[in-house]
């Protein structure tokens, strides 16, 4: 079972103090969908979610079915360079720390939509520090780059990779941020 990938400075809730939440009725389905259109309306160059036994794909969530030991959520995101995450483990289902994760987005992009100026973004509490207090962009994992197993071989990683070189090279409208991105993922595969 893989461990929950949450953010190094957050706490996290005892399990004993976890409570079950009667205010959501939506199901998890209901949530995940719900969280992915907002995701979408906030526009990320990517995002992924983290529960308790396994970590989603880039831009997906956690299925419907999904009963991990753990019922935390993280949800990570980069943006304009910047690297984002907001969890929750206060309740004792997945379902309900899903669900406080969505509104939280959901009502934080709004207030986006508001005629009001601040100084800072109004994700600006999400932003992921480093060590000395200047914001971290974190790279996923190299096999999720390349969109193919952990443990791939030698063949599929760089059969991945060429294909994947189609949509992100510069000369093919993808960044060049995302075209190294996309080497040092194969470099590390291959190395490993």
């Amino acid at each position: 079972m893989t461990a929950i990938d949450w953010p190094a400075r957050f706490d996290r809730t005892d399990p004993a103090r976890r409570s079950k939440n009667r205010n959501f009725e939506a199901t998890l389905a209901k949530t995940t969908k719900d969280l992915a259109t907002e995701m979408d309306r906030l526009d990320p160059e990517e995002w992924r979610a983290s529960i308790g036994n396994s970590h989603t794909k880039t831009n997906t969530l956690p299925r419907s079915n999904a009963n991990p030991d753990d019922p935390g959520f993280v949800l990570r995101w980069t943006k304009d360079g910047q690297q984002f995450a907001v969890a929750c483990d206060a309740y004792s289902r997945l379902r309900d720390n899903v669900r406080e994760v969505y509104l939280w987005v959901h009502e934080t992009r709004m207030r986006g939509n508001r005629a009001v100026v601040t100084g800072e973004s109004e994700f600006t509490a999400a932003r992921l520090p480093n060590g000395d207090g200047e914001a971290v962009v974190a790279s996923p994992p190299p096999h999720d780059v390349l969109d193919v197993a952990p443990d791939a071989p030698d063949g599929v990683v760089e059969a991945a990779y060429r294909e994947k070189t189609k949509e992100m090279h510069p000369d093919h409208g993808g960044s060049t941020e995302a075209f190294q991105r996309l080497k040092r993922a194969k470099e590390a595969m291959l190395d490993a």
